[in-house]
């Protein structure tokens, strides 16, 4: 999706841990190794991006881990909190928002999008170090952090 601002935009990035291991794809464009996520558009909520970004690029339906306050009702609809938010430079004169949730798959078959990436795999902690092209830190850290909480 192009950038709805000059400035800024709000994007998010789901980090997806099943049986002791992390989701991550190497982005065709950016030739990196990063989570799954996306834009936020505009007819949509963070969550429902979380869910469809998920589903686009993996193929997979998940669970996304948080809690949901109880304080839905006419006009208003609680949603699941980010685990984390972050700030990036995209470009000189652009930024994303960075909306991190973590997840659980609830259904469907593991699935490449070949237009945006080159790999889909699922990594334990100690493949993190190993991938190339190498994985920033920060990627690397929400991995980790993902897995500490989402382990058994």
């Amino acid at each position: 999706m192009p950038h709805l601002h000059e400035k800024i935009d709000f994007t998010v990035a789901i980090f997806v841990v099943h049986r002791g291991e992390v989701l991550v794809i190497h982005h065709r464009k950016l030739d990196r190794w990063l989570p799954l996520g996306g834009h936020i558009e505009l007819d949509e909520d963070p969550e429902q991006a979380a869910l469809r970004e998920t589903l686009e690029e993996s193929g997979l339906e998940v669970e996304l881990v948080g809690e949901r306050p109880p304080t839905t009702e006419p006009g208003t609809r609680a949603l699941i909190a980010p685990r984390f938010l972050d700030i990036h430079r995209i470009h000189p004169t652009h930024e994303h928002i960075g909306m991190i949730y973590f997840a659980r798959p609830k259904a469907g078959t593991l699935a490449l999008a070949t237009a945006e990436h080159h790999d889909i795999r699922w990594c334990t902690e100690a493949e993190l170090d190993g991938l190339q092209p190498p994985m920033s830190n920060a990627v690397k850290w929400y991995c980790r952090a993902a897995l500490r909480e989402l382990a058994g």
